[in-house]
């Protein structure tokens, strides 16, 4: 397995790590971080905005245009609005999905949260998520966020994945 990172994830962190100093500084990395996550939201619930923003044949004024609207239609705090356009000025707003979901992993990590996958046979209520997540957070001293996936062909039982650790306690795994 190669360690090199390649030269989009590698992009997509510095920008990441300039976007977080730069809300960190301008104490507004709470409003940015809830921007970002609006913005995620609106990239992959539509199919319109994700293809317009990935097609490197848009123009530099429509691109302009176009996040300008987004950006007073969801409120983006200035400092957002103008990071978005510095990535349409640089040609990057490609990244810009990598660029926030690195942004808000470095969020996380200031909170000292750790990020997980759970996976489970059966669908799990808020509740459920939350009692998993304060036993896991105690065992390990740290506030677990998990990401929740629902896989009805684990027969039975839970997986956890946190980094490269696995826990699997499913019915599928046991057979």
């Amino acid at each position: 397995m190669s360690t090199s990172k390649s030269f989009s994830n590698e992009t997509s962190e510095r920008y990441a790590r300039a976007l977080f100093e730069l809300a960190n500084e301008g104490k507004e990395l709470d409003k940015i971080e809830s921007d970002s996550k609006e913005f995620l939201d609106l990239y992959y619930s539509s199919p319109e905005i994700k293809n317009f923003v990935t097609n490197p044949t848009q123009s530099i004024e429509n691109q302009f245009d176009t996040i300008k609207i987004i950006s007073e239609k969801f409120n983006f705090s200035k400092n957002m609005k103008n990071f978005l356009f510095l990535l349409i000025q640089k040609r990057r707003i490609f990244f810009v999905s990598k660029i926030a979901q690195n942004f808000l992993k470095l969020c996380s990590l200031k909170r000292g949260e750790i990020k997980a996958i759970l996976t489970s046979s059966k669908r799990l209520s808020q509740k459920e998520l939350e009692d998993i997540s304060v036993d896991f957070s105690k065992s390990l001293g740290s506030t677990i966020k998990f990401d929740y996936n629902f896989d009805e062909s684990l027969i039975g039982g839970l997986k956890i994945q946190l980094g490269s650790f696995m826990i699997d306690t499913s019915i599928k795994e046991k057979l």
